[in-house]
């Protein structure tokens, strides 16, 4: 039965061995974004407004809930690679479980109740990342992005295409969205690829390609994340 002195316990769950579950978790993602070439990755624990940056790491105000890993520009962009990134944040929390079952068979630390805490918290994150679920905001879980990639339904890593392209009759730049529908046009190659990033990144999974003289060149990609 639950009893006042438990209420420590809850504040070291709650403020304490969550977050280093989430930072595990993210630091999955991380790793395999980073494998498969991303670029500009971010890891960001915790949910709010920002409070201090360190490298590649975020943390946020409420850094005890949610957590978050951004990157761009994969070089690897196919299915397995898809597959690893939204799968990492499970392996490594696994990882994490072994680790403390491992080191407590072999004496080097002793069961308490952060051990059991962090067990029990990562089978917690391991459980709900790979549910196959649609969320209310319209972003899935690693397991529904890992459940639809194996049946081979890619639509839900399908890029939309935004193109900065030059038109030679009118001598100017012009940005074009995923269908082909003309944005708006430019004088400036540069602002031309910033209006273009901008549509990007508003509809991940996306990608920019450049295209000047009939040459395509795909210069940058937004996959979409894990969470």
């Amino acid at each position: 039965m639950f009893e006042f002195s438990d209420i420590p316990k809850f504040f070291l769950a709650f403020f304490l061995v969550l977050p280093i579950i989430s930072i595990l978790h993210e630091g999955g993602h991380v790793f395999f974004a980073w494998l498969m070439g991303g670029k500009n990755i971010r890891l960001s624990v915790g949910s709010g407004r920002p409070i201090f940056n360190w490298g590649m790491v975020e943390i946020r105000k409420y850094y005890f809930w949610y957590g978050l890993c951004t990157f761009e520009n994969l070089k690897k962009n196919k299915k397995w690679s898809s597959i690893l990134i939204f799968g990492g944040g499970s392996i490594f929390n696994m990882l994490g479980i072994i680790a403390i079952f491992y080191l407590i068979e072999q004496e080097f630390i002793a069961e308490n109740m952060f051990t059991y805490q962090f067990t029990y918290f990562s089978f917690y994150y391991i459980f709900f990342a790979l549910l196959p679920m649609a969320y209310p905001d319209g972003n899935y879980s690693d397991g529904k992005v890992i459940y639809d990639l194996l049946r081979d339904r890619s639509t839900v890593i399908n890029e939309k295409t935004f193109t900065v392209r030059w038109d030679v009759r009118e001598n100017h730049w012009q940005v074009l969205n995923h269908v082909d529908d003309l944005v708006q046009t430019f004088v400036n190659e540069n602002e031309a690829y910033d209006k273009a990033r901008e549509l990007a990144r508003l509809s991940k999974p996306s990608r920019i390609v450049y295209l000047k003289e009939g040459e395509e060149k795909e210069i940058h990609n937004f996959p979409k994340i894990p969470l």
